[in-house]
């Protein structure tokens, strides 16, 4: 039913850093960088479009568990990218390597699963 899902499929998201995406605005610090949560929620993202469209109907994915560094700081104005690629798959339970890279160098770096689930 998942034979569309194999590994090296990739997804990505890109957003430059405004203001809503900070530590500051978002309460997980005090500075003008993007925030570790909106990194997470990018890189959650950059699976999702990796996978969800090649879902057969009324399946989508849902995170079950993220591990991952926040390695520099981004400021306001900056682009960043994240990428998803899958690297593994066990039955409905996907595994994902996630990287973030912003204008000048990689950002963050990790590992995210996601398992696939029927929305009924």
């Amino acid at each position: 039913m998942f034979e569309r899902i194999v590994p090296g499929l990739a997804g990505e998201q890109r957003i430059t850093v405004e203001v809503q995406n900070t530590a500051r605005h978002l309460g997980s610090g005090n500075v003008a960088v993007l925030a570790t949560p909106e990194m997470v929620r990018l890189m959650e993202m950059a699976a999702v479009a990796a996978v969800d469209p090649l879902l057969p109907e009324g399946y989508r994915t849902v995170g079950i568990h993220i591990d991952m560094q926040h390695l520099a700081a981004t400021p306001t104005g900056m682009a960043v990218r994240t990428r998803a690629e899958l690297v593994e798959v066990d039955g409905r339970k996907l595994t994902f390597h996630v990287e973030a890279f912003d204008d000048a160098e990689r950002v963050g770096e990790g590992i995210h699963h996601r398992m696939i689930i029927d929305m009924e």
